[in-house]
């Protein structure tokens, strides 16, 4: 995941750095390539991902926006 301005620290909890960042937009890049861009609303033990104001991005051109979406975990690339 990116995230503007916002770094993971050397060291630091992932959970609680992704916490921190609750509320603030991010990048999430899947397996397939596709890329959603969106407000970070929650994140579970598993990494999955909850969404608002979500825009689908494939091969750099926008596809569709979607108000909230889901994003499971295993499907996001490290």
């Amino acid at each position: 995941m990116e995230n503007g301005n916002l770094s993971q620290g050397e060291g630091k909890d992932p959970s609680a750095f992704l916490s921190e960042i609750i509320g603030n937009s991010v990048t999430v890049k899947l397996n397939s390539g596709v890329v959603y861009k969106g407000e970070l609303q929650s994140i579970d033990g598993y990494m999955n991902l909850a969404l608002e104001k979500c825009e689908e991005y494939v091969d750099g051109v926008k596809k569709r926006s979607y108000g909230d979406a889901f994003v499971r975990g295993n499907n996001g690339r490290p």
